[in-house]
């Protein structure tokens, strides 16, 4: 390897009691791709926050390019180098692409006193088009795009900064296999550029892939860095939680809790992309639908939880032929839904875990017309406990947790209101490994206890590990369906895919 592009020496980060970062240093060279990896929890995040400026070390020293480097901001660091493109949304709603994508650097499209919109928007086209996005515009506002295509402005508007070291956090859990290949043709060159990329996944195939080494966080220590053909999903996972899953991990193939009775039909649906999409989820059963993120099986989701209504069709409880027409009726007749983008869509990160988990219960609390707040913290405190939520208290905001405790306060939002049936859209989707295994195993408990689970996963070894029973979508329809059969391949499943 050639020189070091960045150097952080004895790097340290405490949020009150909670040290998030001890003593951690690392080099990054030229052309290398450096893997971030740990569990959530572990200090990826306050590291990099640190190291882009949207955090100020408590310890510790860094260089970049050889020189003392301080960033005051994430723009700063930007504009002197370090680029990050982050897991959740870093977009903002009510401006267009171009307006995100030069979002503080206006004053390039200057003229006199008012900004060239023509100007700026025929920049941003030659940047879309640059990472192969011809499919929108620079005039086109943010809120018509989908979470794939703000990930792509966000894409652009890093490489605007020409960065000399790229973070990749968590970025490509969000994306689908088109989009996925934009980021790895854009590592690729930037690693021929003699530049450098951190990358953080939890996807340690796609650690394994694309990455030359592995560097290693465990509670916020620094526990061993792995090279070459040592980047293996074993190593990896043992260094990250300090014991082996191997065994462990997805439900053994021998165990079934799925009953004959049916507790939700799902008839004749049509909506956008989707064809007369129709099935049935069993008592017991996890019912897995995958396909491509393009397929239309996230929308059914909503479909299935009341919160958009079909064109045509109908989704029904068939123990009491109860419709499901608004999330309302679902919640109250005990239905789940953990959306793929949980930050936007299934918190409220401004307030506290407590209110979180209670938010769907508020009926259940009631004594009359009166919630007691004794009442919130045992139920909060209770489902906390049961998914082992790491956090202060539950008055904690929920912006403050990592991505996996987050996913777990989400999961226990519903275990307090006692969901029978849940519709789990990409559940593990940005958790580390060690919260994946927590969640699967939390999952064959709901079902041994009667509940159902629609589980839509972009992942095949998921839907292979974890299902009864599998649907796959192509182009707004099912287009294949698996049982849960040993001879069963990801290559069966692939071909119905694509």
């Amino acid at each position: 390897m050639e020189d070091i592009i960045l150097k952080l020496e004895g790097m340290v980060k405490s949020f009150g009691p909670t040290k998030a970062v001890q003593n951690v240093s690392m080099e990054l060279h030229r052309g290398q791709v450096l893997a971030l990896i740990g569990e959530n929890g572990s200090g990826k995040s306050t590291l990099m926050s640190m190291v882009t400026g949207n955090l100020k070390p408590d310890g510790g020293h860094m260089e970049f390019k050889g020189k003392a480097y301080s960033p005051g901001s994430i723009i700063d660091a930007g504009n002197q180098g370090i680029c990050i493109l982050i897991q959740e949304l870093g977009t903002i709603d009510g401006l267009t692409v171009a307006e995100n994508i030069f979002l503080g650097k206006e004053s390039r499209f200057a003229k006199g006193i008012s900004i060239s919109s023509r100007q700026m928007n025929q920049a941003a086209d030659e940047l879309l088009k640059s990472v192969g996005v011809t499919h929108f515009r620079a005039k086109t506002l943010v809120d018509e795009l989908s979470f794939e295509e703000r990930k792509l402005i966000e894409v652009c508007r890093a490489m605007y900064n020409d960065p000399e070291v790229l973070i990749v956090d968590e970025t490509t859990t969000a994306l689908s296999h088109t989009g996925r290949e934009k980021i790895y043709g854009i590592i690729e060159s930037l690693k021929k550029q003699k530049k450098a990329v951190i990358f953080i996944s939890h996807d340690l195939d796609e650690v394994q892939n694309i990455c030359d080494s592995a560097f290693v966080l465990r509670d916020g220590q620094y526990i061993d860095t792995l090279y070459g053909k040592d980047v293996t999903p074993e190593s990896m996972r043992q260094l990250m939680i300090g014991r082996d899953l191997s065994g462990n991990y997805y439900r053994t193939k021998d165990t079934s809790y799925v009953k004959d009775d049916v507790v939700l039909e799902v008839k004749n649906i049509e909506y956008g992309i989707l064809k007369d999409v129709s099935f049935k989820l069993h008592r017991g059963e996890i019912l897995g639908l995958g396909g491509l993120t393009e397929c239309g099986m996230h929308e059914l989701c909503k479909i299935v939880f009341g919160a958009v209504k079909p064109k045509k069709g109908e989704v029904e409880l068939t123990e009491n032929h109860v419709k499901i027409t608004s999330p309302q009726t679902a919640i109250k007749n005990h239905i789940a839904y953990l959306p793929k983008d949980r930050d936007n869509e299934s918190l409220f990160l401004m307030t506290s875990i407590k209110d979180n988990i209670t938010v769907a219960s508020i009926d259940n609390l009631k004594t009359g017309p009166v919630i007691t707040r004794k009442s919130e913290k045992t139920l909060a405190n209770k489902a906390a406990q049961q998914l082992a939520v790491k956090m202060q208290n539950i008055e904690q905001l929920a912006k403050e947790l990592s991505g996996g405790n987050k996913q777990k306060v989400v999961v226990a939002k519903w275990m307090a209101n006692d969901s029978n049936i849940l519709i789990m859209d990409c559940p593990t989707r940005g958790i580390d490994i060690g919260v994946k295994a927590a969640i699967y195993k939390l999952m064959e408990e709901l079902i041994k206890e009667g509940k159902s689970i629609l589980m839509v996963s972009e992942e095949i070894p998921e839907l292979l590990g974890m299902s009864d029973r599998i649907l796959i979508m192509k182009d707004g329809t099912i287009n294949g369906q698996f049982g849960r059969d040993e001879n069963v391949t990801e290559k069966d499943l692939i071909e119905k895919v694509i």
